[in-house]
């Protein structure tokens, strides 16, 4: 079984979103994954960005200079 750790887990209302912070974490070189969106949170399109914790505000920032809205940040243990 895989060793739960600390993460940054960002939602999103739609699946446009979630690709578009994808696209963008990878053109940008920020590390991260689309997931599932866990149990104890919940979004409207059901994906959502894994990344590294500690990152929040310069992350929401990041977003928002690539015009893509997110829903909600939480570290939780994933």
């Amino acid at each position: 079984m895989r060793q739960k750790e600390l993460r940054l887990i960002t939602t999103f209302h739609t699946t446009a979103d979630a690709l578009a912070c994808e696209r963008a974490c990878k053109e940008q070189g920020f590390s991260g994954r689309i997931i599932p969106v866990p149990r104890q949170l919940s979004a409207g399109c059901g994906l959502a960005w894994s990344c590294e914790p500690g990152k929040e505000e310069e992350f929401a920032e990041f977003l928002k200079e690539h015009g893509v809205e997110f829903d909600e940040m939480a570290t939780i243990l994933f």
